[in-house]
């Protein structure tokens, strides 16, 4: 027997709006539904409706009526939901309505949108690109052999080594660069310069392979590190562990013998201090970038060591060269100083970049483990410079005017370092930052060797001549000369006339 019908009113069942262009028909089993046209679908309220197939393959009305539904709070008064147009898309709701634990993630989520946007990646790491070109030669090439233990020896940072330990000899307070054979007065000489030079890539070559050899598996979890030679197994770790000790005793002895002991040994403790202690805490703390800073601030120190021994008075020790009782030695010290202060503006903006990688590969470093603290300490830093560049002054070291040109670079540095700190990192304050840095240091130094002190005046006399009393240029130390010679003959002179 079939069951009696029940009119859908009897139920309650709800009218349901179908969208056209002609008059809405409520729902009845009479009156079929109409297929809405486009652009034309209604608002419905809250309540459940049954679709037919014909209706829901015509306007995939139903997607859009569940993923719009968004319930809102009841009014006092009660009434039927009108017709309002019906957006495909879901509207999001506004940040006031949002509870405070989510406005801080939304505002997170944002500020990491729009640093991914405006900062472009960081450069490339040079063993990475050596590594590449390695890989794309024939095998047992020279040229692939050649790249790749080019690569493990961190060309860009090793010639960056290099060159602060060359700039610190050539700024220490004695007037020539010349062989001593050559010149009367205190003088440098290019051979101590070359063996320092050759000794101190070959250190840095060394360090630097021990510590590629150390952490292969965290290089190859980060972007920037992944295409090393030992992670692309360009080279076995025995190979790279000859080329390590090969370079490190090359380099040790060429310091010992062509320039001093105390300098091989500076040397020595870097290769030790690099790859033995700040390598392997990197994966412990933080304060790795400190022992970090400690290494680069070594070089310097050997420099200035190196021109001391070459002026030294007495034995020569390392008491004489890096701690004289004169005071001569303090320049070292604030040029190892100025190095010590300029990693970390220059560190805390490059590992920002690769923070994630860090992240991931279980290193920890302060961008990620407290990225407050990591731009407090960019900034901290930056401020020194100029109270060093003063020192350095006030030591006798350089003019005066030193203190004056080297402002500019100074502040532009501080200035990065401040929005650094104000943005977080975000912005493109960081990349900011790490290419102040890189323009930083070079200009600085190449600053100090212009205005070494009584370097212009020099020149200056060996263009236009001594100076006389009637306004004429003539060399003080020349008229000093004279008169201890005109002494000497009239005291000979007078012995003479004794004597007859």
């Amino acid at each position: 027997m079939r069951p009696p019908r029940i009119p859908p009113r009897a139920v309650g069942f709800p009218k349901l709006l179908a969208c056209s262009s002609r008059r809405c028909r409520p729902f009845s089993s009479a009156v079929g539904l109409q297929a809405p046209r486009a652009g034309a679908v209604t608002a419905l309220g809250p309540s459940a409706f049954f679709l037919s197939n014909r209706l829901f393959d015509r306007s995939n009305c139903l997607e859009a009526l569940v993923s719009n539904f968004r319930p809102r709070a009841s009014s006092t008064t009660s009434a039927a939901p009108s017709s309002t147009t019906l957006n495909t898309a879901p509207i999001p709701p506004s940040p006031a309505e949002l509870p405070p634990h989510r406005r801080r993630q939304a505002l997170k989520q944002a500020n990491a949108a729009a640093s991914a946007a405006s900062d472009v990646p960081m450069p490339p790491d040079a063993s990475s690109l050596l590594a590449a070109d390695a890989a794309a030669q024939p095998s047992q090439s020279f040229r692939r052999t050649f790249s790749t233990l080019l690569s493990l020896s961190k060309p860009r940072l090793t010639v960056l080594v290099t060159l602060t330990a060359m700039a610190s000899y050539a700024i220490y307070p004695v007037p020539e660069l010349l062989a001593s054979s050559t010149t009367e007065t205190p003088s440098l000489s290019p051979l101590t310069l070359l063996f320092l030079t050759v000794g101190t890539t070959l250190c840095a070559s060394s360090a630097n392979a021990l510590n590629m050899m150390y952490e292969p598996s965290t290089d190859a979890k980060m972007s920037r590190t992944r295409n090393r030679p030992l992670v692309r197994k360009l080279i076995s770790t025995r190979s790279a562990l000859l080329f390590a000790v090969l370079t490190g005793a090359t380099g040790v002895a060429a310091l010992y013998f062509g320039v001093n002991p105390t300098v091989s040994f500076l040397g020595f403790g870097n290769i030790l201090l690099y790859a033995g202690v700040y390598t392997p805490l990197k994966a412990v703390s933080p304060i790795n970038t400190w022992v970090g800073a400690i290494v680069g601030g070594i070089q310097p120190l050997m420099g200035w060591a190196a021109a001391a021994g070459e002026v030294a008075t007495t034995d020569g020790s390392w008491r004489e060269l890096l701690f004289a009782s004169d005071g001569s030695s303090i320049g070292g010290w604030l040029l190892g100083g100025l190095l010590f202060a300029w990693q970390f503006p220059h560190f805390m903006a490059l590992s920002w970049s690769i923070r994630e990688d860090y992240k991931a590969a279980g290193l920890r470093m302060l961008c990620w483990t407290n990225p407050a603290r990591n731009a407090r300490v960019a900034l901290r830093y930056s401020l020194v410079f100029i109270p060093l560049c003063v020192g350095l002054c006030a030591a006798g070291i350089t003019d005066w005017t030193f203190s004056v040109t080297s402002l500019p670079i100074n502040l532009w540095l501080i200035r990065e370092s401040v929005t650094f700190y104000r943005h977080q990192g975000h912005k493109g304050s960081a990349r900011g930052l790490f290419w102040a840095s890189v323009w930083h240091l070079p200009v600085v130094m190449i600053l100090a060797l212009l205005h070494k002190k009584g370097m212009w005046s020099r020149a200056w006399r060996s263009v236009f001549g001594p100076a006389d009393e009637e306004g004429e240029w003539e060399d003080d130390d020349e008229l000093q000369e004279m008169a201890s010679m005109t002494a000497m003959n009239v005291a000979h002179k007078a012995e003479t006339v004794k004597g007859r």
